[in-house]
């Protein structure tokens, strides 16, 4: 519910703080509202493990809907102020970055190894048909009906409080121990010093930035490029430019997503979860590599179907891999630094972007499926470790 109404409006804030500020002026904002979030993300994750997981969710679910009340009076026909609205923006911020790590520990702790992947496949079934639907009527409807949006924004945000409070149970208790709220600042470094000295997490939290990286390219170095390079093409009855190119891949890819997500499950699940991890990898990267350089429309469509196979292959074994490496008290710890993986893919994409200006096609193709490769095979290096761990949050699982 909330991600369908947030999707119609957050994707198209920039635009609404572009139309009252300056251009630097929003880009500095924007900016600002990302390092908060990767602040508060870090912060929610020692205090969701510190104090429990529902504590953070519900406590961000409130400051939210508040947050959501003063930006739909702030846009109402009585009342308009850009400045508080983009600080509400900044605590809605603040709100994912509290509850995010809480949300993703709490998954991992109501459910068992067996039920993961299958768990992962509907979450990611049902963000990407959330994002696509509020995508489209926030489209149509950002501009002339903001302040309905917001109206509605503050309502789901209402029934999101009611359902945490009433229908959801703490899935975690940490031990009581009295701590004054000076050694807590001490306690969240130690705390995330036992995080960046796991080698397989960080070594699992690298590959998964360099295999994120390849979709983001689309909307950035390959977008660009197809701008740049590829002719006006006849199709079927249409005349497609790059342009029009790259908003039928990202069409195209999101459907697939929402078709594909649910019946691969039954595929992947006959082979072991390295092989699919592995496999899934090589396709995803080779479809990027090939929609990076290629210029004719049939060969971009075919392998935008190519790599979407592999992406919605790998993310729930991907997923349910990442949630057999934490210990169950520091779930959120690990969680928050799993978070970054898009923080740090943007600058690889930055890289990659930079380079386009200056590198043909053919080198960026093989710079791209360069850093999928090295992806895969980092994940080809840790399995068995994950394996391992696996296996041993299973034994932890049935003697609990």
């Amino acid at each position: 519910m909330s991600s369908t109404v947030s999707s119609m409006v957050f994707p198209f804030m920039a635009i609404y703080l572009s139309s009252h500020f300056d251009a630097k002026t929003t880009g500095l904002l924007l900016l600002i509202n990302v390092f908060i979030g990767i602040g508060m993300n870090f912060i929610g994750g020692y205090f969701s493990d510190q104090f429990g997981r529902r504590k953070m969710i519900l406590l961000a679910a409130i400051i939210r809907f508040f947050a959501f009340f003063t930006m739909a009076l702030c846009n109402s026909p009585w009342f308009q102020s850009a400045f508080i609205t983009f600080l509400m923006m900044t605590v809605n911020g603040i709100c994912w970055g509290l509850a995010g790590p809480a949300n993703q520990a709490m998954l991992i702790d109501v459910s068992t190894p067996e039920q993961r992947k299958y768990m992962y496949s509907i979450t990611y079934w049902g963000n990407n048909l959330s994002y696509s639907i509020g995508g489209i009527l926030g489209a149509f409807l950002f501009k002339d009906y903001l302040f309905e949006l917001f109206v509605a924004l503050t309502v789901v945000a209402a029934v999101v409080v009611v359902l945490i409070a009433c229908l959801i149970d703490e899935s975690y208790v940490p031990q009581r121990s009295r701590v004054k709220a000076a050694q807590h600042v001490i306690q969240i470094f130690s705390n995330y010093k036992r995080v960046i000295i796991d080698r397989v997490f960080i070594m699992y939290i690298l590959a998964g930035i360099l295999i994120l990286s390849m979709e983001a390219q689309l909307t950035n170095y390959i977008g660009i490029r197809l701008s740049d390079e590829m002719p006006a093409q006849q199709f079927l009855f249409w005349k497609i430019d790059g342009i029009k190119m790259l908003g039928i891949l990202r069409s195209e890819n999101t459907i697939l997503v929402v078709i594909f997500a649910l019946f691969m499950m039954k595929i992947t699940n006959r082979f072991k979860d390295r092989s699919v991890l592995i496999a899934s990898c090589l396709i995803y990267s080779a479809g990027y590599t090939v929609i990076s350089y290629s210029n004719h429309i049939w060969i971009l469509l075919i392998f935008m179907v190519i790599a979407t196979i592999g992406e919605v292959s790998r993310v729930p074994v991907e997923q349910a891999y990442m949630a057999a490496i934490p210990p169950a008290d520091a779930r959120s710890s690990y969680m928050a630094f799993n978070g970054l993986k898009f923080n740090f893919s943007n600058l690889i994409i930055s890289i990659t972007v930079s380079l386009g200006a200056v590198l043909p096609s053919s080198a960026m193709a093989v710079f791209i499926g360069m850093i999928g490769l090295a992806g895969t095979l980092i994940f080809l290096f840790i399995t068995p470790n994950l394996e391992a761990r696996k296996k041993e949050g299973e034994l932890q699982q049935a003697v609990q």
